[in-house]
């Protein structure tokens, strides 16, 4: 028995090193967006300096794996088998939900996943007791009153980061305005003073008191003198900021520096037990077991050594730090995580990875109409003044950064004295929800929401809020029926459910392989984006709109024909389908035109006058063939959807010969697009005219046998309608290749 129970410890471990890894490429956003989107430094020294505050924050972490051991259960009604029951669910579940949030390129926080996961394993087995033995309740096998205080830190958290952060980063907009190099002759010493004690202060002083070497003494030193600690540091830093402004380095690049080893730092002291908490609660219980079972069965110890304080050992805080280091430095998946919280918190206008929603547009209207209201009541002067420390266009923007690095500093220092302060009162803060809310609230402050791009920038904020929500449901309600599953299915259950792990895991790296191969057209809107010549953007503009209205046409093509076979078959779960790529189409159509028409001011006017016509017209007609393929899956779809009568062979025949046609002139349209070959393009308008010569002589047809009152009339208008949207595909497709051409071409072709 004992060597199935050590096997699970032994495989517990191992999954810890994959949740170490996916949890790093998740949560490296809380540490390197800031350093990230300003350009403080090399992406490698960046990475260099964040390793080396993680694997010392690794190192000096211990106080925060009591939440694994007795923060959610009450170990001491629990059995053995049950509490390994829980903890190998928990993990499970933690590695896989991580690792599908990653792919996504959606940062999620590992804290709610852990703690919810817990939370419904716990839940799981103690409905089952409860059932088994009258004498137990909810209440004495769940830490309801420690549960409910960690959910309500976290999410209170939200709220508080984001306030702080448009406080903070206005008061400092305030003091250094965008030009900021005008204005920190003595400013920026008490400035850089204040951030660096904040940072020696919570990240040292509060961290220090729970990592493994300490000693009370030393603890009660450190208490006894904290005024004198802080008060020299601030003299210190103060001066020390102020020699190197003198000295012409600059101090915000400094601040960032150290605001990123300190989050880092912070990061890994507290969102450690994240990772490997359960893992040693494991370990611990193992060793419980095999000490003090004298015999006992696992189904009859109870747990009640899980009641004591966590004592890590150190080889397993070094370790864990190591592998994070290793997976920051090799993740992929945190690159597209970081893009994510970097691109909603950019200064200017660009790419908006995000549409439009409701909410969001409520919530701009709402805030346009307190705006207008307050500054009735500000007076002129005054806002005349603000208004003079907030202009943009005199901001000092690293080339290619998102935010300058006065914005970049308050996010690190703000974030790290927020989660610092969480770590010392022992509640497990999110360190995704505080430095992602610091970051939204900074840039709101700044002004980086403009009426163009903040319903855009609300909805990526409410999507990626909103994904913690399904983290915490999702956790919740897989950890609970895994649970389930592992309690009555024995040994077979968890060969099984690792498989299923292992699969998924394998799967996802494929997958997100397949999807990132698919997204190597962003990488030309990158380079767009930041072009600074006009041949050069020209170029890749036309790159750019090649891509695009490839993706267009292929979708087209195989959506086309997909529509129509699926309807002449009867094949509803194909008009489904058709119809989910209907909608996923219309918002890359959409996301396609606003990104089109941020890169079009990358142009200079007279090429604009030029080529814009065309461009937009393009664009217009990718968005026509869409919007047909659309209306004309919607009809075949309630059609089938509600078993009327299907086309009669003569219907079926016709159509699908012209079907054919239609998606070979698709294609090669496709063809000629993505090889930038418009030589032939002569034959594709002559196929084009006899396709729709074709569709008339249908439509017509169709409409004799609608009078003379042979066939079904509702076929026969679901028919029509099929004739007119594939008019519609030919002649917008068509157009669409005569203005890329006209765009493409160095001299019009008539």
């Amino acid at each position: 028995m004992e060597t199935i129970y050590l096997c699970i410890i032994l495989f517990l471990f191992v999954l810890a090193v994959f949740d170490l890894i996916v949890g790093v490429s998740n949560d490296a956003v809380n540490f390197l967006n800031s350093a990230v989107g300003a350009k403080a430094a090399s992406f490698k020294t960046i990475l260099f300096i964040a390793g080396v505050g993680i694997f010392i924050g690794a190192a000096l972490s211990n106080g925060m794996m009591d939440i694994a051991r007795h923060g959610i259960y009450q170990p001491e009604h629990f059995y053995f088998s049950e509490i390994m029951c829980i903890l190998l669910a928990v993990m499970l579940t933690d590695v896989v939900l991580l690792d599908v949030f990653n792919s996504m390129g959606m940062p999620t926080s590992t804290t709610v996943s852990m703690v919810f996961e817990l939370l419904g394993g716990t839940f799981a087995l103690a409905l089952i007791k409860v059932s088994n033995d009258d004498t137990l309740s909810m209440g004495q096998l769940i830490n309801t009153d420690k549960a409910l205080s960690v959910i309500m830190a976290i999410f209170v958290s939200v709220a508080i980061a984001f306030f702080f952060g448009i406080v903070v980063q206005w008061i400092a907009r305030v003091v250094f305005t965008f030009n900021y190099t005008k204005r920190m002759k003595y400013s920026i010493g008490l400035f850089g003073g204040i951030a660096a004690t904040s940072i020696i202060y919570f990240m040292l002083i509060k961290g220090l008191k729970d990592s493994s070497f300490m000693t009370p003494e030393h603890t009660q030193w450190i208490q006894d003198h904290t005024l004198t600690i802080v008060g020299g540091c601030f003299v210190f830093f103060t001066a020390l900021m102020q020699l190197l402004h003198a000295l012409k380095v600059n101090v915000f690049k400094v601040i960032v520096l150290m605001g990123t080893f300190a989050l880092a730092l912070a990061f890994a002291g507290n969102d450690l037990v994240n990772f490997i908490g359960v893992p040693l609660a494991g370990y611990s219980s193992f060793i419980d077991f095999t000490a003090n079972g004298n015999g006992a069965s696992p189904d009859s110890f109870l747990m009640t050594s899980l009641l004591g304080s966590a004592k890590t050992p150190w080889y397993f805080l070094i370790g864990a730090g190591a592998v994070m280091v290793y997976a920051l430095y090799t993740s992929k998946k945190a690159h597209a995580v970081i893009k994510t919280s970097v691109d909603l918190s950019r200064q200017d206008e660009g790419e908006e990875a995000f549409g439009s929603t409701p909410i969001a547009r409520t919530l701009v209207r709402f805030s346009l109409t307190l705006a207008n209201g307050m500054s009735r009541i500000i007076p002129e002067g005054t806002k005349q003044w603000i208004d003079t420390r907030f202009r943009k266009d005199e901001a000092i923007i690293a080339d290619g950064a998102a935010f300058d690095l006065v914005r970049a500093s308050v996010n690190l220092v703000l974030a790290g004295l927020l989660i610092a302060l969480g770590t010392s009162l022992k509640l497990p803060l999110s360190t995704t929800y505080v430095t992602f809310m610091v970051a939204m609230g900074s840039s709101l402050a700044d002004r980086a929401w403009g009426r163009d791009s903040a319903v855009y920038r609300i909805t990526g904020v409410l999507s990626v809020i909103g994904g913690w929500f399904i983290t915490a449901g999702a956790a919740f309600t897989i950890c609970f029926f895994v649970t389930i599953v592992l309690h009555y299915g024995g040994n077979i259950s968890i060969i099984a459910l690792i498989a299923v792990a292992v699969f998924t895991l394998i799967r996802s790296q494929v997958m997100y392989k397949k999807r990132k191969a698919k997204e190597q057209g962003n990488e030309t809107l990158k380079q767009l984006m930041q072009a600074t010549d006009n041949a050069e953007a020209l170029r890749l503009m036309r790159q750019h709109t090649k891509e695009e209205l490839g993706k267009v046409l292929e979708y087209a093509e195989n959506n086309f024909e997909l529509t129509v076979n699926s309807f002449i078959h009867e094949n509803l779960r194909g008009l489904r389908r058709a119809m989910g790529a209907n909608k996923f189409e219309k918002q890359l159509v959409k996301q396609m035109k606003r990104s089109g028409t941020v890169a079009m001011c990358r142009l200079d006017n007279n090429t604009v006058l030029e080529k814009g016509l065309y461009y937009y017209q393009g664009n217009d007609f990718a968005s026509e063939i869409v919007y047909s393929i659309s209306r004309l899956c919607e009809p075949c779809l309630e059609h089938i959807d509600n078993n009327f009568n299907p086309l009669d062979a003569i219907q079926k025949g016709e159509f699908s010969e012209v079907t054919e046609d239609i998606t070979y002139l698709i294609q090669q349209c496709r063809h000629k697009l993505e090889n930038n070959d418009y030589t032939t393009m002569d034959e594709e308008i002559r196929r084009a005219n006899d396709l729709n010569g074709k569709l008339s002589q249908l439509k017509r047809h169709e409409l004799q046998r609608i009078q003379s009152q042979t066939g079904s009339v509702r076929v026969s208008m679901v028919y029509l309608t099929m004739v007119q949207e594939a008019q519609n595909v030919v002649t917008y497709t068509i157009n669409l290749m005569k203005v890329s051409r006209k765009f493409q071409m160095e001299n019009e072709m008539p």
